[in-house]
């Protein structure tokens, strides 16, 4: 049995009285949410993907060193698997289209922009490192990056899952929005 099928019936109950809405409808309005998000990041993630895959190329990278080359690649890879999680709702929800599952496709999309929103906040962190490392200093790169990069899990984890376990609504459940 899922999250969805155990917390469902509370979910369900709740949109009705509150909403007036029905599980399909309430599944349907989830996910294009969750695809306008998606909208968003998707822009980011490609824009940032296409800047780093051109580094290589620059004659800065030619003189870079080997801690320089390792964020280098290790940020490319964070970056290319968070535009392969962000992209990957697409590919599930045609492998599910007209076949009566979009609660599990809402609760799948859920899960991998969550992950997604992981290794993009990564792969922010190690390219704002690359930049200030070669800008100022290897210190300032190794201070500033972890700092930024802990802002981005706080506001885009920690701050809504404080807020989402007081308010109206259902009780938050950790199986979909």
């Amino acid at each position: 049995m899922t999250g969805a099928d155990v917390n469902g019936d509370r979910h369900d109950d709740w949109n009705l009285a509150v909403r007036g809405e029905q599980p399909e409808q309430r599944a349907d309005r989830n996910f294009v949410e969750l695809l306008q998000e998606l909208r968003v990041l998707q822009t980011g993630v490609q824009i940032l993907f296409a800047l780093l895959l051109t580094v290589a190329f620059t004659d800065v990278f030619e003189r870079s060193d080997t801690f320089q080359q390792v964020v280098y690649v290790l940020t490319l890879m964070c970056c290319a698997l968070a535009a392969a999680l962000l992209m990957a709702p697409v590919a599930f929800h045609r492998a599910l289209f007209q076949r009566g599952r979009k609660p599990e496709l809402v609760a799948a999309t859920h899960r991998l922009l969550r992950v997604g929103l992981v290794f993009l906040a990564a792969a922010m962190a190690g390219s704002l490192l690359l930049v200030v490392d070669q800008a100022v200093g290897r210190v300032a790169g190794l201070v500033i990056a972890p700092v930024v990069g802990a802002v981005f899990l706080v506001l885009w984890f920690v701050l809504p899952s404080l807020v989402r376990g007081r308010g109206p609504g259902p009780p938050a459940d950790r199986s979909h929005a």
